[in-house]
């Protein structure tokens, strides 16, 4: 697969995953389906290799050790963001709010000042970086979004740790 086909994916499912916070979305229901979507974005990111320039091997896993980072609070604002709660079926949903959106535009200037500095470096850079970035992103937020669900206490009304979830 080309670089190109691999942007369009990464753009495709980044689409396709905020499109989906802007409605509520049942959270759990068994399985790890959350888990694919993540581990398919590492397997393609890694797959295309190129992930550390071999003329800037320090800078470049430098660079790619702070994409990651950028991934990690990414993923971990995007699921503290978002407000969870639970029916009285005891069934737990989750939405993104207007904090949720201000991370994702905090992630994608990151990312672009990252891009922007190992382009002033020289360091020949692909997109398999960007795609395990993001794989990390959500595999983190669905990973904490079952947690802040699994917290919730439908017989005692929603709420998480003390703090009222807001009901979309």
């Amino acid at each position: 697969m080309n670089e190109l086909l691999y942007v369009l994916a990464a753009v495709a499912v980044a689409v396709l995953i905020i499109a989906r916070q802007v409605r509520p979305q049942r959270i759990g229901g068994g399985g790890r389906k959350w888990l694919v979507v993540p581990v398919v974005l590492v397997v393609l990111g890694a797959k295309q290799g190129g992930v550390i320039d071999p003329h800037h091997t320090a800078l470049s896993a430098g660079l790619l050790a702070a994409e990651l980072v950028v991934g990690l609070v990414m993923g971990a604002g995007w699921a503290w963001t978002s407000r969870v709660w639970a029916e009285p079926d005891g069934s737990v949903w989750s939405r993104g709010t207007k904090a949720t959106a201000g991370v994702w535009v905090g992630g994608l200037v990151a990312r672009l000042a990252l891009m922007g500095l190992g382009a002033l470096a020289g360091v020949h850079q692909s997109t398999g970086a960007l795609l395990i970035a993001l794989g990390v992103s959500f595999a983190l937020r669905g990973a904490l979004l079952l947690h802040r669900g699994g917290a919730l206490s439908p017989a005692g009304g929603p709420s998480y740790r003390g703090r009222v979830a807001d009901r979309v």
